[in-house]
Formats: structure tokens, C-alpha cells, sequence
């Protein structure tokens, strides 16, 4: 992925003013969409890998695209089992070379993959999102992962969360969306990826002169946090 991105247009001047509303629904209401049996196949299959390498650390790379980012976390963490996340099967299906040996490409629906993560008790030292499609109309909140009913699952898998986006507005609601959600403060901040992008959007971002944004923060495994477990 090469050439120019145009930088993000929305209608929002600031963080969705229906942010709080919709975080609130999701700690009060539990999301009741029946898993998709190919997802729970999925995981299943992510789950027997996992539990062969039991003795290493888990890092999930959610919404891994074709599996670049993947790859390049599990050469740089090779003491760590890392588990790339996709529905896209094209994407995934694409020749980026050899996967390591601690490294799974999965194709399945995040919004059930994290669910059954939690409930099998999964706890990922590192957790990745880098660059979800930010949805940049206001009308579209509820499609970005921290205006879904999803969202409460996403911190109380615990672990070092990490997003990356081209989209300050989105970083800066996710944060908004983690403090009320857990009280945790994610500092969002600028950067400048050290070496090779981790994505290819990541890349293609740079050269086209945009700048990028993160948050990272340390979150404790807290599965109360879903309102079924209260």
C-alpha cells in the first residue's frame, strides 16, 4: 500500500456529544448478538494454539488487516504467542511471507472473538488496535469500537492496550470512552514509528505527511466489567 491518503474530513468539531451516552448503554446493557458459528470455530482452533504455547505471553493484534502487523510483533516479541485477528479472508489470504512460528493469522469476527476471549479467561499482555476505520461522520459513532456495545469487553481483557489512528478525534473519544468505562487515563500523543510501520496504512500515512496519534495505557483484567457478570 503506496502513494497518497487524504488526511480524515468529518462534520464533528469535537469528541460526539452522545459519546458518554452510548459508553453508559454498553456498561448497563449486555450485548446479547448470538455468536457466529464460524467465529467460534475460530477461536476454537485460536484457543488449542494458544493453549499449546501456554507458557508464553499473549498478544493480540485485533483487526490485523493482511497480517504485516502480526508478523512484525511476533519478531520483535518472539518470547510471546501472538494471535492476528481479521474477517477480511482476502486480506488475510495475501502473500506477505512465512509466519512465524508464534505467530496465527485467524479469520473471524472481533466482536465475537473478543467475547469468547474473555469468557475462556484469555489475558493479553499486549492488545493491539492499529488504525480501525474511524467512521469519520458523526452519524456512523456507534460503528466505532468505542461507541459499540462491544466496547465494555475491550478493557476488561486487560493487558497494555494500544491504538494507533491518523485520526486524533478518534483517539481522543476512545480515551474519553476508557476513563468513564474504567477510570483508567490513556494519554493520547503524537508519534513517529521508530524503523519499519508496524501496517501499511501506518506507512502510508507517514508519506503522505500525516501525522499519527496514539494511546497506550496498562489496564487490570477486569471481566466484571460486562454487565452479564454483574
Amino acid at each position: 500500500m503506496t502513494g497518497h491518503s487524504r488526511a480524515i474530513v468529518s462534520n464533528q468539531p469535537g469528541p460526539h456529544r452522545d459519546l458518554n451516552r452510548r459508553v453508559e448503554r454498553a456498561l448497563q446493557h449486555p450485548l446479547r448478538k448470538p455468536v457466529a458459528e464460524h467465529t467460534r470455530e475460530a477461536f476454537e482452533r485460536a484457543e488449542h494454539w494458544r493453549a499449546a504455547r501456554a507458557n508464553m505471553p499473549l498478544i493480540l493484534d485485533a483487526g490485523c488487516g493482511v497480517g504485516l502487523s502480526t508478523r512484525h510483533l511476533a519478531s520483535a516479541h518472539p518470547e510471546c504467542a501472538v494471535i492476528g485477528v481479521d474477517r477480511s479472508a482476502d486480506r488475510l489470504s495475501r502473500d506477505h511471507g512465512t509466519l512465524p512460528d508464534n505467530a496465527l493469522l485467524v479469520r473471524a469476527d472481533l466482536v465475537d472473538f473478543w467475547r469468547l476471549g474473555l469468557a475462556e479467561g484469555w489475558r493479553p499482555a499486549r492488545h493491539y488496535l492499529l488504525y480501525p476505520n474511524p467512521y469519520p461522520k458523526s452519524v456512523h459513532l456507534k460503528m466505532r469500537w468505542h461507541g459499540h456495545p462491544v466496547f465494555p469487553v475491550i478493557p476488561a481483557l486487560g493487558g497494555r492496550l494500544e491504538l494507533r489512528s491518523n485520526w486524533r478525534l478518534y483517539v481522543e473519544e476512545f480515551a474519553l470512552a476508557l476513563r468513564q468505562a474504567t477510570g483508567v487515563e490513556g494519554r493520547v500523543e503524537a508519534f513517529e514509528p521508530d524503523g519499519e510501520p508496524l501496517t501499511p496504512f501506518e506507512g502510508k500515512y507517514r508519506q503522505s505527511g500525516q501525522s499519527l496519534w496514539r494511546l497506550v495505557t496498562e489496564l487490570p483484567h477486569r471481566p466484571e466489567l460486562l454487565p452479564a457478570a454483574r
